[in-house]
Order: C-alpha cells, then sequence, then structure tokens
C-alpha cells in the first residue's frame, strides 16, 4: 500500500515564504478597504451542515462537496462557498441588527472540481457582502468596491456585467426539466454555441428559444443593448435589460467605461443570483479573480426575506499579481549568540533588540565559529556575543571562518 505521509491530497497544496507573505499582503490590502468602506468582518465554520448548500433554486451539486458525518450521524460539508454560510448567519444571529448589514470575510472554501479543470479544492477568499439593501444605489456600492478591490492588487483589469435574472425570465418560459435547464445555463457559461444550438433546437423557435440562443453572443459594450432590442423581448425581461443599461451608464459616469464589458452570457453557475453578476478579469489570470452579483431570493431560506449582494475575490489569484511586487525580504540584522552558560542572558539580549524593532536571530550553534559562519552564508551583518563581556561581531557577506 502506497505510504501517502509526504504528499498532499489532490487539489490542495502547501504555501511557502513569498507566496504567504503576497497572500498576507493581499489579505491587508483588502482589509484595509473593506474597513474603509464600513465593512466588518465575520466568519462562518469551516465545517456546515448538508442542507445549508443543499436548498431549492440554491444547490451546489452534491459531487463538489467534500462531506463528512458528525457523532450523530449527520452529515456535514466542508464549506464549499461564503455567500450561503453568511446568509445563514445574518438569518440566525443578526435580525435585529440595523439595516443594512456589512460583512466582510477571509476564509478558505473547498470544491471537488473535475479532473483537469486546472482549479485548485481549496480555495482562499476575502469578500464583502451588503445585507438588507436592494436597488441601484445599493448595487453601485458592491460594484465599486469590487472595482476597487481589483485596483488593490491589479494594474490592469476589465469588469464583466450581466444579469442573474435574464436567463431566468427566459428558461421559465420553455417547457423543459431543471436537469435541462442547469445543461443549458452551462454552455452558455462556457460559450459552446454547438452544444447550446443541440439543447435548443427540440424547444421550438420562439422568441425566448431564439434570445436564449444568442445570449453567450451578446458580448461587449454598449451596443449590446441595441443589439438586444432586436430579440423582441417584453415584460419582465425588457425591465431587465433596461435596468442593466442603467447600471452599466451609471459605472461609465465613474470613469469605468474603458475597463466595462457587458456579457449577457455571464449567467454564473450558482442559481442564487437574481439580480447583476459580474466578474473580474486581469491579464495574468485565465480565469476570474473576482465574481459576484445580487442574492435577493436567498437569505429568506434561512428567516426573513432580505435583499443582499456581495462579491468574492481569490486570494491565491491575487497573491499570484502581487509577488513579482513584493520588495525583497531582508534577513535578521544581528545573530545574538550566547556563550556557554549565557543561553539565557543571550535570550534577554535578543528580547530587548527585538522590543527595539531590530531583526534579530537567536544562534542555536554550540561555538562563536559556527554562528559566524551561519551568519555569513545567510546575510546577517552582525553577530552579537553574550558571555562574561558582550561584543558585536561585523560579518562579510559570504566570508568562511
Amino acid at each position: 500500500m502506497r505510504n501517502y505521509t509526504k504528499l498532499t491530497p489532490e487539489g490542495v497544496r502547501d504555501v511557502l515564504f513569498e507566496e504567504c507573505r503576497a497572500l498576507g499582503e493581499a489579505r491587508r490590502r483588502l482589509r484595509e478597504l473593506f474597513t474603509r468602506r464600513g465593512y466588518r468582518e465575520a466568519m462562518t465554520p469551516g465545517l456546515e451542515y448538508y442542507d445549508v448548500f443543499n436548498l431549492p433554486g440554491a444547490a451546489i451539486p452534491q459531487q463538489e462537496m467534500y462531506k463528512a458525518v458528525d457523532s450523530a450521524g449527520r452529515l456535514l460539508v466542508f464549506r464549499p462557498d461564503s455567500t450561503l454560510p453568511m446568509a445563514r448567519m445574518a438569518a440566525a444571529r443578526l435580525q435585529s441588527h440595523r439595516r443594512p448589514i456589512r460583512l466582510y470575510y477571509g476564509q478558505s472554501v473547498y470544491r471537488s472540481w473535475p479532473a483537469l479543470s486546472g482549479r485548485g479544492h481549496e480555495a482562499a477568499q476575502m469578500g464583502v457582502e451588503l445585507l438588507g439593501a436592494g436597488g441601484l444605489r445599493a448595487d453601485l456600492e458592491v460594484i465599486c468596491t469590487a472595482v476597487e478591490a481589483l485596483r488593490a492588487v491589479a494594474g490592469d483589469f476589465r469588469l464583466e456585467l450581466g444579469h442573474g435574472g435574464l436567463f431566468r425570465l427566459l428558461a421559465g418560459r420553455l417547457a423543459m426539466a431543471p436537469g435541462l435547464r442547469e445543461e443549458i445555463r452551462s454552455t452558455i457559461e462556457a460559450k459552446n454555441y454547438g452544444a447550446l444550438g443541440e439543447l435548443l433546437d427540440p424547444l421550438g423557435d420562439s422568441p425566448e428559444a431564439r434570445a436564449v440562443r444568442l445570449l453567450p453572443r451578446m458580448f461587449g459594450g454598449e451596443e449590446v443593448f441595441d443589439q438586444a432590442e432586436g430579440l423582441g423581448l417584453d415584460g419582465p425581461a425588457r425591465e431587465t435589460l433596461d435596468y442593466l443599461r442603467s447600471l452599466y451608464m451609471s459605472l461609465k459616469k465613474l470613469g469605468l467605461g474603458g475597463r466595462l464589458m457587458v456579457d449577457l452570457g455571464l449567467v454564473q453557475r450558482n442559481d442564487y443570483y437574481t439580480g447583476v453578476v459580474f466578474s473580474g478579469y486581469v491579464h495574468e489570470q485565465g480565469g476570474p479573480v473576482l465574481t459576484g452579483g445580487r442574492y435577493d431570493g436567498l437569505c429568506g431560506r434561512f428567516g426573513p426575506e432580505m435583499p443582499a449582494a456581495g462579491f468574492a475575490m481569490d486570494l491565491d489569484a491575487a497573491a499570484q499579481l502581487l509577488l513579482p511586487q513584493l520588495p525583497p525580504e531582508e534577513p535578521a540584522q544581528v545573530l545574538v549568540h550566547g556563550e556557554p552558560g549565557y543561553e539565557t542572558e543571550a535570550q534577554q539580549a535578543l528580547l530587548r533588540l527585538t522590543g527595539q524593532g531590530v531583526p534579530c536571530e537567536g544562534s542555536v550553534w554550540e561555538s562563536l565559529e559556527e554562528a559566524i559562519q551561519y551568519a555569513a552564508q545567510g546575510g546577517i551583518p552582525r553577530v552579537l556575543r553574550v558571555g562574561q563581556s558582550t561584543e558585536e561581531i561585523v560579518v562579510e557577506r559570504g566570508a568562511r571562518v
């Protein structure tokens, strides 16, 4: 039987040194941004009941969740999504809190993706949730916060806008089973025109079927709205397009026109999105580094109805973007070496120096010569020898003793 003691499970990895620094820097920048905008930090457990993620219309595919069983035999999952637990927590803990509720989080999610998908099974995320507020003002706040989050980690980016309600309205007018609807959603998301046509052909040539067929092709700037006029949509579908256009124009006034795209095929895999949806992209990353949208019907699955919107940023992608920008990490400035019998005094000297803000290391070597050799190899410029007397020794980089 193979021994796995030195391996990590498929889809996860160890993170070392500079990548940890980049992750820390991404968290610091986003935390400062979210706090300045009035969001307060919250955390949900890494383990949740399976029922939280198995709600009608908000379900995450069972095969994508890591599962466990508690001592009472109840089915648990490792958190596969952060929005659903945040909605659960708001319903359970924050019903008396004044509206709107502004939350931000930094935590990992766990999803079992198909082989060769290129996605890790553990993903660190930071994001915000704006609960208890709807309409244009709330959507602008969430999207502008997302834009600032992208600016915090990337010099160049683009934001794609869509609407989760448009596909739902069109699909609701077509006679199809829920499984077929999700299959159609996946092909639209992948912009697989051939597969989409095959799925829609049996549904006839209604205006709704023609509109769904064209959704993944409707991508670009303001001209997309003019193209959508030709779909002949009316009622709620037309109102949805009009709202999306007004949101686009508002964002354009904020100077985002050159970074803004419209994608009516942006239908997000999570079916709980009811309104605007958006994704953030940067040139250095293949997939989106940020996704979000409005999910007005979700909180009502756990308690009273409450409008809500939010987004999550992929921290691993953010760290990769920041990694080239990090200044070199400076080595310790002093290696404190205690002569035999003066180990305690050496620790006292180390505490005194670090308390003054001096980066230090403690020597674990028996001899002063070994300590000096270690300092020379590591670029530590000084050795402080602590014994009957204290002596500072200047070390030449790369010197051999």
